[in-house]
């Protein structure tokens, strides 16, 4: 990969993550101001927090996979050059595989608020 390429990638993914940021911020902020109040939901209401929390379990399971497939892939070239670094490869994978254990407890915490 050239090293604009690589740049390219950087910036895209920093873009990526600050539209992220501000749709969470946008989507989640009104809320927070309104949880001392007593507001009845409504059906409308309910199946938008049901697709927030579909959302937050989504990107964290693709994310997951983009990052486990990544790591995976260069874990076998290691493990067929060195078979002692089985190990350290299969640690590197279960982080990349938490991901999906963070998107699946902000999911849980967004269907709490309904």
């Amino acid at each position: 990969m050239t090293n604009i390429a690589f740049k390219k990638k950087i910036r895209l993914s920093f873009l990526a993550t600050a539209l992220m940021l501000l749709a969470s911020g946008v989507l989640f902020t009104p809320s927070i101001f309104a949880e001392g109040t007593q507001v009845a939901t409504t059906a409308s209401q309910t199946g938008l927090i049901c697709i927030a929390a579909s959302i937050a379990f989504a990107m964290g399971a693709i994310g997951a996979g983009i990052a486990i497939g990544n790591v995976g892939s260069a874990a076998m070239g290691a493990i067929s050059e060195k078979p002692e670094l089985a190990s350290q490869a299969l640690i590197f994978i279960a982080l990349a595989e938490g991901l999906v254990v963070f998107g699946f407890i902000i999911a849980l915490m967004i269907l709490g608020k309904a």
